[in-house]
């Protein structure tokens, strides 16, 4: 892009701010944007600070290259944006039309101030119109990124939720586990033990795996990694759940659980941990 037409830009954009934004905000509001999303407020708060952003970046030069120092500020907002349509629910080609919105309004000031300039009207709208398609996309990237960001925020939440450490007794903690159990999960498991470990002061604490569907050499190891963490934490571990299959597995990949207790069931391992405790339970009906 020319620095004429890089001027050309920037002129246009100042002395049309006023009416360029009357037009632009009646083209999303008619055509793209989901208003029952976001606010007519917003939109416009943004698309005003959009305007004179981009007449400055343009300005300054290298009005293509939108990588280029000159236009950080134009990213950071078409960042905001992009971030906050993830949050509101928008899709990715929703979140684009904020700025493909505003070419059509932008070409029909071209067509008034260059009237009498068909080569300069042309170039400014092939220049302009390729400006504008780097900054959708840029939009779109951004939106993605956020979108992965969520999402990787929703499974670790799903991951806590999936290992909730329970105080059956005093000094006796149990931690059922459901589903496949792989290196980050396993990292999850030992840091909500361990936490609630320091927090109770617990003793022991049973494993429970009756619905771990199938343990492995990574699971055993995994497990392992747990008990471990949990002793150096001065709590003693019982891994319940031990279904004959899953014992005959263990067996078979030679996996060591000789120095740790297994029970078939969490009701056989919580028998254990208050005997080690000390704890008793009594029946409180009389007898006949």
């Amino acid at each position: 892009m020319s620095n004429e037409t890089t001027g050309r830009l920037a002129g246009i954009l100042e002395r049309n701010h006023e009416p360029l934004l009357k037009e632009w905000l009646k083209e999303m509001l008619s055509r793209y944007v989901r208003r029952d999303k976001v606010t007519e407020a917003e939109i416009g708060q943004q698309a005003a600070r959009f305007i004179p952003l981009v007449a400055r970046a343009a300005a300054a030069g290298n009005s293509r290259d939108i990588e280029s120092s000159s236009w950080d500020e134009v990213r950071e907002l078409l960042a905001e944006i992009s971030q906050a349509r993830v949050r509101q629910g928008f899709s990715p080609s929703e979140t684009a039309t904020f700025i493909f919105a505003l070419k059509d309004p932008l070409f029909a000031i071209f067509g008034k101030e260059l009237k009498s300039e068909p080569l300069a009207l042309a170039e400014e709208i092939v220049a302009t119109s390729s400006l504008f398609d780097k900054l959708g996309l840029f939009t779109i990237e951004e939106y993605q990124r956020g979108r992965e960001q969520v999402i990787l925020r929703q499974q670790q939440e799903l991951l806590e939720l999936s290992t909730p450490v329970v105080q059956l007794w005093k000094n006796v903690l149990a931690l059922p586990l459901i589903g496949t159990l792989d290196s980050a999960r396993t990292q999850v498991v030992m840091e909500s033990l361990l936490q609630k470990i320091v927090e109770t002061g617990a003793m022991i604490a049973i494993v429970d795996i009756t619905g771990v569907p199938t343990v492995d050499t990574l699971v055993a190891q995994h497990l392992l990694k747990t008990v471990a963490a949990a002793r150096l934490m001065g709590a003693d571990c019982i891994i319940s759940g031990i279904r004959p299959q899953i014992a005959q597995t263990i067996v078979h990949l030679g996996v060591n659980l000789e120095d740790v207790t297994t029970k078939a069931t969490l009701a056989d391992a919580f028998v254990v941990a208050l005997q080690r405790t000390g704890s008793t339970i009594t029946n409180s009906h009389a007898h006949d």
